[in-house]
């Protein structure tokens, strides 16, 4: 509708200026005068208004933001998830931790933490091991414990699931009802635990909409996080959970 209206406005300013040269062929007294007057008068109203109205298109185009989403592994760990949450908060971000079910036994509190801070908390299986090398009883129940125990501290069954190593056991997908949440820039943070390769890799590879691969149990990932989160903001990327990624 606003795009009509400011079409409307420009046509009236051509009309407007044809008029005009018109109004110039007639005599410089009396109505011809009175005329050439006042549609220069709305010409450079109308002028005005066009001028304003491509400065606030280019100021809406600018403000959009590109999307990219952190995400954390393997948690919650006792000492750098805490820690992690304090950058993120610090900063502004929300992020999504895939969590795993014999850490979430270990802390729930620092669960209950990430959920009331805003993050959004997915399932990372109970023990870490590769579901499809598992018969389909098992590893089922490798996700069902997990949301059962997510449950039970934050009152909100997972909706998505990052399987180990990202290796998805085919038949899950008529099993559970969960989304799949792999990734699309692996930071190798585990690997690598090196501040400076892990910034590196983030911002070499990632692009509009990608899903970060990160961990929450190491210090490196944590100051590369917020080196990370500044630099991309700095290039016009908000954070956002996975879900908003997804389906959005």
């Amino acid at each position: 509708m606003k795009g009509k209206k400011i079409w409307k406005k420009f046509l009236l300013f051509d009309l407007c200026c044809l008029c005009l040269a018109f109004g110039l062929l007639l005599t410089g007294t009396g109505k011809g005068k009175e005329m050439k007057q006042g549609l220069m008068a709305a010409a450079e109203k109308l002028e005005k208004t066009r001028q304003a109205s491509g400065t606030a298109q280019t100021d809406a185009g600018s403000s959009e933001r590109k999307k990219v989403a952190l995400t954390f592994d393997d948690g919650p760990n006792p000492q750098y998830t805490p820690e992690m949450l304090a950058a993120l908060k610090k900063k502004g971000v929300k992020a999504t931790f895939f969590l795993l079910g014999q850490e979430v036994e270990k802390y729930p509190e620092i669960v209950k933490q990430i959920q009331e801070e805003g993050h959004l908390i997915g399932n990372h299986s109970y023990k870490h091991e590769q579901l499809s090398k598992l018969p389909m009883e098992q590893a089922c129940s490798q996700v069902s414990r997990t949301n059962d125990l997510i449950y039970g501290i934050t009152g909100v069954y997972p909706s998505y699931l990052r399987p180990p190593f990202g290796d998805w056991h085919e038949k899950l997908d008529c099993e559970v009802n969960m989304v799949e949440v792999l990734w699309d820039v692996d930071t190798l943070d585990w690997s690598s635990q090196n501040h400076a390769q892990i910034v590196e890799k983030v911002m070499k590879n990632v692009q509009e909409n990608d899903i970060i691969l990160m961990h929450d149990g190491y210090e490196t990932s944590v100051t590369a996080t917020v080196e990370i989160i500044d630099a991309l903001e700095k290039q016009g990327y908000e954070f956002v959970t996975v879900d908003e990624i997804l389906f959005e």
